[in-house]
């Protein structure tokens, strides 16, 4: 039996209940974060609250629990639920109001909730065993806020089911001038000549969690060079590489975008070095 986190509480997920008044269920006001574990050690925590407080900022909700007091809950989350592997995902809505009324309500208390998951275990950084993504491509209709991690998913959940129903395992998202933006769960790269590139931050992407580890641990590192830059669409089916990351994937290669094969259609060597960097950094944010 799954235990969960709802308003200060642990309690079986079958009990967990909130009311139907709850602003995060009739607009999709709050925010939220996923964060995996493995063997009962978080990856990125500090960076992912600094995000969701970050978020919660932007959008007007008012809850100031301290970085250790998501430690806790996430802490013991994983105690109360069995797994080597957990995601545990962490939910702040607005609140329940008394009626269904578009304008931020005054006085209410924001809803706090986060449950463990089981995921996969960590990736390895070995091109024999690597699983290559299959992704297909399409322009980017969401909204212009992708930057805050926001509960209303409906936009990126249309843009995943699109790949998905095509036999894709994700969606490369493309704006109006032609230049990749991210996928629809996830942040994404190129590589050409040896070079990664990857979109620069901007209200079009999500500024991922793995992106910013990954990032850090290569520029730091230093043997593999990394630029931040627009990336247009026609380099994307150029590129020797491609590759996307998010927080339970880390960083995936992919092997094929829309039915053609990425490079040689063979998982890269630059991702393999790139893997192995961070699998031997990650732990330290």
């Amino acid at each position: 039996m799954s235990i969960v986190f709802l308003n200060d509480a642990y309690l079986p997920m079958e009990e967990a209940k909130i009311s139907p008044m709850d602003r995060g269920f009739l607009f999709g006001d709050g925010i939220y974060e996923v964060i995996p574990s493995y063997d009962g050690q978080l990856v990125g925590f500090a960076p992912h609250i600094e995000r969701m407080n970050n978020g919660m900022k932007e959008i007007g909700i008012h809850f100031d629990w301290s970085t250790e007091q998501w430690r806790q809950v996430a802490n013991t989350l994983i105690e109360k639920n069995e797994g080597a592997n957990l995601g545990i995902y962490l939910h702040v809505s607005r609140g329940t109001d008394s009626k269904r009324f578009h304008a931020y309500p005054d006085d209410v208390a924001p809803t706090v909730f986060a449950f463990a998951f089981d995921i996969p275990a960590a990736p390895v950084a070995d091109k024999s065993v690597a699983k290559g993504y299959k992704v297909s491509t399409t322009r980017d209709l969401r909204w212009e806020r992708c930057h805050i991690k926001s509960t209303a998913l409906l936009g990126n959940v249309m843009h995943f089911q699109q790949g998905y129903e095509q036999g894709a395992n994700e969606t490369l998202l493309f704006n109006a001038n032609n230049e990749l933006t991210e996928a629809s769960a996830c942040n994404a790269y190129i590589v050409k000549d040896g070079v990664i590139a990857t979109p620069p931050l901007d209200n079009q992407i999500l500024p991922g969690i793995t992106r910013f580890m990954l990032l850090d641990i290569l520029k730091k590192e230093g043997s593999l060079k990394v630029e931040e830059r627009v990336v247009t669409m026609d380099e994307v089916r150029n590129a020797d590489e491609v590759w996307v990351t998010s927080s339970s994937k880390e960083v995936a290669p992919v092997i094929e975008v829309d039915g053609k094969p990425v490079g040689n259609g063979q998982v890269g060597d630059v991702w393999q070095a790139a893997q192995a960097l961070y699998s031997a950094g990650k732990h330290n944010y």
